[in-house]
Parts: structure tokens; C-alpha cells; sequence
């Protein structure tokens, strides 16, 4: 028999039922959604609340998510919602979500709804994330959080107003291989920290319909993936002093790569590259006063560390997802605290680092229309 799961086109009609085919391998875990969505508000047997999770923005990066989403028991997929209504069905048919919207206003109406996770383009995020943080909707944004620090200032604010949890969907700071090397960067075991080496780089040839080089969408490397380079930086070595850097602009004038140094007390310094050019090995290397640490930004590869002349590999369990369900697991067990934001990744933290990477596009004169404002103005 067909699943049926429930169609929204207002926030004031009654629902219509759509009866759509159940992939063979969701049926297991579908009897398991059913079971427990009925008590949803009431304490389980292990006494774990589960949350109703609603998906606004049904393209890649939500695809990724939401599969990720399904290794999470505490998780319910509860809603999704596109501009398209025949996409939202689409999605919410593939991934096994019990609603499916033609309208983001429409779906933050649901009373039913716990948390959102804003999977739109970064020129989006402010606006998607104020609509559901109105209707107290605990919120995980994609990064970047979004375009300049004063829409990240208008969103923590609203989070404050509404006392409702927010948080920036920074995955890597969550799963086991960075949490680890955070670890032994705290422990001193290899003595200071000096010099971050960070890169992200893969080939994408320009194309003035991309989202990666349009500028109306928050196109270019540095917000795409360059933001995890800095992000490297800025969780392990700080706010630097001071900032060197260089862009290659497209057609688009957008960057299509981007090299930065950034210089700290002490001769510590980052280095780091972005950029849709060319492909690389995509990884960290932290050089310490004892050894060093090198990672991969892929999942599940042995982290190498070299101390004193001798080296060995530490291998961690980063799961068999994507790496996204640590990060939504992070959030339930901050709302599970009754919590407004991460104490792992503070609201604090978005706001440094969106401050940082507007100091980087003054510098290299990357401007987003309709969103900066001096000092951006071309």
C-alpha cells in the first residue's frame, strides 16, 4: 500500500491527502516514525522527547541532511517545503516526511513543527530564519549564516527576542575527527599551536547560471567553501590580528579563488585557500612547537600526528552519514536543556566569524547587491 502523507496550500484549509509510494528500504523505519510520532509530547520509555523536524528549501544540501536525519531516533521527519509544491512532494516522498508545503510561510505555521533546518541560498538565510524564529521555531541555519554581520545581528536578535534557539549548521565542529583534534590542541600535548594550513578547492568551470558565481544567490568561493578554512582558524587559533588578502574575481565578480594569511600574537599564522579553479586534497594541517596534525575533510579518514620525529595515524568513528546527524543531534540535546544556543558553537562565534569574512571582502572588493552597505559599496 501507497504512504500518505499530508499536503498543505494554506495555512488556514484543511489538509488534503496524497498517497505516494514507500521505498522498500524507509518501511521498517516508517512503522518506527508512526509509532512514536504519537508520542511525540509525551516522555518515552527512555524518557527522550522526540522532535518534529521540518526541512525549508528541498535542494542538495537538504537531500544530504535529511538522510542523515533518518540515523537519528530522536529525530522525526515531519515537514518539508519548497517554492514548487510538486518538488516538496517529491522530497517528502523520497525521504519518508509525513507533510509536504508549496510555501515557507505556510509550513512555519505548523503548531506541530519543533525545529527548521534553512537549507536556502545564503542571501536567503536571514529572511527564512526571521519568518521562523517569529513563530518560535528553534532554527538550524546552513552556513553562512548569512551574507554581512548586520543580518547576523538582526537574527540574533530576533533569537533573543522570541527565546528561541538558533544556531549556524557548522557540521565539522561536531564530528569526532575535529572534536578530537580540538582536544589535543587544549591538552598541550604537542605543546603551542603556531600554524594552521586549511584548504577547499574543487573544479567548477565558470557559468554565469551557476549558483557558485552568482552573486544574487551569495555565489563565490569564499562563502561557499572558503568559510571553512577561516572557520578552522578562527575555532583553533582565534581572531587574528591581522588580515592578508587576495582574490581572482570571475565574469561575475564574484571570487573564484581566494588566498588568506592571517597573523596572530606570538608568530602564529593561518594560511588558506578557496577556490572553484582547481581540485586539491581538501585538508587541515596544524603545526604545533612538538609535532603536527593533519586531517582530511573527507569522513571517516585517520587523523596523522607526527610528534618528535615519530609518527602514528588515530583513527575515529565520524559515523556512516554525512557527518550532518551530529550536528541535529547537538541541537536536540540543546533543546533538550531548554537551551537558546549552542554552548559548542556559540552565537558569539557566527558573529566573529561573519565579522571576519566581511573584513576579507572589503579587502578584496567582493560585493553582494541588495545586501551591503558601507563599507561595501562599489
Amino acid at each position: 500500500m501507497g504512504r500518505k502523507f499530508k499536503v498543505y496550500t494554506s495555512c488556514h484549509f484543511q489538509p488534503k491527502l496524497y498517497s505516494v509510494s514507500t521505498p522498500r528500504n524507509k518501511k521498517t523505519w516508517n512503522q518506527k516514525i508512526h509509532y512514536f510520532s504519537r508520542y511525540k509530547n509525551h516522555t518515552t520509555m527512555s524518557a527522550e522527547k522526540r522532535y518534529n523536524w521540518a526541512i525549508l528549501g528541498c535542494g542538495k544540501i537538504a537531500q544530504k541532511f535529511s538522510k542523515d536525519l533518518q540515523l537519528l531516533e530522536k529525530a522525526n521527519l515531519y515537514a518539508c517545503a519548497s517554492r514548487k509544491l510538486d518538488k516538496a512532494k517529491k522530497f517528502a516522498d523520497k525521504f519518508g516526511f509525513e507533510k509536504a508545503y508549496g510555501s515557507y510561510a505556510e509550513m512555519v505555521c505548523d503548531p506541530e513543527i519543533d525545529i527548521v533546518y534553512i537549507a536556502t541560498p545564503h542571501t536567503f538565510h536571514k529572511t527564512h530564519t526571521l519568518l521562523c524564529l517569529e513563530q518560535q521555531k528553534a532554527v538550524l541555519c546552513e552556513k553562512a549564516f548569512a551574507i554581512n554581520e548586520k543580518e547576523v545581528l538582526q537574527m540574533i536578535a530576533a533569537s533573543k527576542k522570541n527565546q528561541t534557539f538558533l544556531m549556524e549548521a557548522f557540521w565539522t565542529r561536531f564530528i569526532p575527527t575535529f572534536q578530537k583534534v580540538l582536544e589535543i590542541i587544549k591538552s598541550k600535548e604537542l605543546g603551542d599551536l603556531k600554524t594552521v594550513h586549511s584548504d577547499f578547492l574543487f573544479h567548477a568551470p565558470y557559468d554565469s547560471n551557476s549558483r557558485l558565481y552568482n552573486r544574487e544567490l551569495g555565489g563565490g568561493s569564499l562563502l561557499d567553501i572558503g568559510i571553512y578554512p577561516v572557520f578552522t582558524a578562527l575555532m583553533t587559533l582565534g581572531i587574528p590580528e591581522k588580515i592578508n588578502a587576495e582574490a581572482q574575481l570571475s565574469p561575475s565578480k564574484s571570487d573564484a579563488y581566494m588566498t588568506l594569511s592571517f597573523e596572530y600574537p606570538e608568530n602564529k599564522a593561518a594560511h588558506l585557500v578557496s577556490g572553484f579553479t582547481c581540485n586539491s586534497f581538501n585538508d587541515s594541517a596544524f603545526y604545533f612547537e612538538k609535532g603536527s596534525i593533519r586531517i582530511s575533510r573527507d569522513m571517516n579518514k585517520p587523523i596523522l600526528i607526527s610528534k618528535n620525529g615519530s609518527q602514528k595515524t588515530l583513527q575515529m568513528n565520524d559515523g556512516n552519514g554525512y557527518g550532518y546527524h551530529f550536528e541535529a543531534s547537538h541541537v536536540m540535546e540543546c533543546l533538550d536543556k531548554n537551551l537558546t544556543e549552542s554552548p559548542l558553537l556559540p552565537l558569539s562565534f557566527s558573529l566573529n566569524l561573519i565579522q571576519l569574512l566581511d573584513k576579507i571582502r572589503k579587502k578584496t572588493g567582493i560585493v553582494y547587491p541588495n545586501h551591503d552597505t558601507a563599507p561595501f559599496d562599489s
